[in-house]
């Protein structure tokens, strides 16, 4: 399956762009989308998921334009939005019930698929109390089922891991991990390490622009060499930022010590093996 975004853009107003000229190539796998708040990630998951148009270029999903013929994606989607919300009076049965008749799901193996779900989310022992009850974190892990409940081939995720403690974050990412095979999967985050757990690439967006993207040890390698660690005095430390990309900054009892990007190596740096989030941090300070 393939996934061809040429030349998307989406314009607000005059001068307010959400995407511009925006072009990838996505195929099956796990594809993590990084970018501060406002680079357009949920814009671009909302024009692939068919609920926004995009003011001009075209997504094609294995040759057939989804913008023009949108059921071509819905009938194998599953969508996570940021903003998503629950019927609070329901219980997860019920609601899983209700969201599988508005996607047309239904048959003998209904209710065996939404325990398998329910299991899989690790909600079983609250899923005969209202969801209005439940944490945000128990909200999202409904949410996270709903998108599995039509065995979708393209599974889109807006920030899924936010309210998850760091062992229900283990439990996605193992859950999505085991069906990247067969299908698209495109999750955004603002949690590098979730990224760096999951992805098989990556995308780094800024200001509706495509800046990076590729393998992960790819865009890692272009900071490469590049990462020093250095301890120094707290009166200079503005003037360091003026001539370092600084990435991290450790308070320690005398002094600083700062993480920092630069071709060459000062005097007593220690080079640091580079990460995805000091390569996520150079393309989007430089």
């Amino acid at each position: 399956m393939k996934l061809e975004i040429k030349n998307i853009s989406k314009q607000y107003d005059k001068n307010k762009f959400g995407l511009q000229n925006f072009s990838m190539t996505i195929e099956n796998g796990i594809l993590g989308l990084l970018g501060p708040n406002g680079a357009g990630k949920s814009t671009l998951m909302k024009i692939i998921a068919t609920i926004s148009n995009p003011t001009s270029g075209q997504i094609l999903l294995d040759g057939i334009d989804i913008t023009k013929k949108p059921n071509q994606i819905r009938k194998i989607l599953g969508y996570l939005p940021q903003d998503f919300g629950v019927y609070p009076n329901l219980n997860a049965y019920e609601f899983l019930e209700y969201i599988a008749a508005m996607k047309g799901i239904g048959g003998t193996n209904l209710k065996d698929r939404i325990s398998q779900l329910l299991e899989g989310v690790n909600l079983t022992d609250a899923a005969k109390k209202p969801i209005g009850t439940y944490s945000g974190g128990m909200k999202q892990r409904i949410g996270i089922a709903q998108v599995l409940l039509n065995d979708p081939k393209v599974l889109i995720f807006d920030e899924p891991t936010v309210g998850l403690d760091p062992e229900e974050r283990v439990r996605f990412r193992n859950l999505i991990s085991d069906l990247a095979n067969d299908c698209i999967v495109i999750l955004s985050s603002h949690i590098v390490s979730d990224i760096e757990t999951i992805a098989d690439k990556v995308a780094i967006m800024q200001n509706g622009k495509l800046i990076s993207q590729g393998y992960q040890q790819d865009i890692i390698d272009a900071v490469k060499n590049k990462v020093f660690e250095l301890e120094i005095d707290k009166n200079a430390l503005n003037e360091f930022k003026t001539n370092h990309l600084i990435l991290n900054t450790v308070r320690k009892k005398e002094n600083i010590l700062v993480r920092f990007v630069g071709e060459v190596r000062p005097v007593n740096a220690t080079l640091c093996n580079a990460t995805l989030e000091d390569a996520y941090l150079f393309h989007t300070k430089k």
